[in-house]
């Protein structure tokens, strides 16, 4: 069990982690998480498939083989230079209007999996993580690139911004963004069609 759990956190994460943390998420002790990564680490490393499992230091990732680099690379490409999808949209939508906000937060938002939108936004640097250390949690808010691109210097610009950020009830962002957030949903995607141009 602890051996899935494991394996299903490196997968989801888009960041190492420790072994401490690892125990910590899991509720096993070090010594039985770094026995199971090293036989992780040796199943990866003797089915030569196009996943292996690096090590930096007591931390963990797993990361795509070198020798599958250029199609990634491709991949990544059209992923950063692509057009947002409406769930990436809509995340960005609410990190932007109620950040920051914690992964937890946003999936009982949007009632899904929030994992790969989050690693994309923070790949195409729309969006920046922030550890709490007290609390242990990572919260997300939008980057200062991000208000650049939109050409506004503050969050607080942002169309609706006061009620949009004071609702506790979400659903208006959810349901076609809302009447409300509809020109903030114009703008980010003008935001992302330009992405392209440097200084835009």
């Amino acid at each position: 069990m602890f051996k899935n759990q494991i394996e299903s956190l490196l997968f989801i994460s888009h960041k190492p982690l420790s072994v401490a943390e690892l125990a910590k998420l899991i509720g096993a002790d070090k010594k039985q998480v770094e026995e199971i990564l090293n036989q992780l680490a040796e199943e990866y490393k003797s089915r030569a498939g196009g996943v292996e499992m690096l090590k930096v230091e007591d931390k963990y990732q797993l990361a795509t083989v070198g020798a599958s680099s250029e199609v990634v690379a491709k991949f990544v490409k059209s992923e950063l230079t692509g057009e947002l999808t409406r769930p990436s949209l809509e995340t960005l939508t609410i990190i932007a209007y109620r950040g920051p906000i914690s992964k937890a937060e946003l999936e009982l938002i949007r009632g899904v999996n929030c994992s790969l939108i989050i690693r994309n936004l923070l790949i195409r640097g729309l969006i920046e993580a922030k550890e709490d250390k007290a609390k242990g949690v990572t919260s997300y808010n939008i980057t200062l690139d991000f208000l650049k691109y939109l050409g506004i210097n503050d969050v607080g610009r942002l169309p609706d911004f006061e009620k949009l950020n004071r609702n506790n009830n979400l659903d208006k962002l959810l349901q076609g963004i809302g009447n409300s957030a509809d020109g903030a949903e114009k703008e980010i995607n003008t935001v992302i069609n330009n992405l392209e141009t440097p200084n835009a």
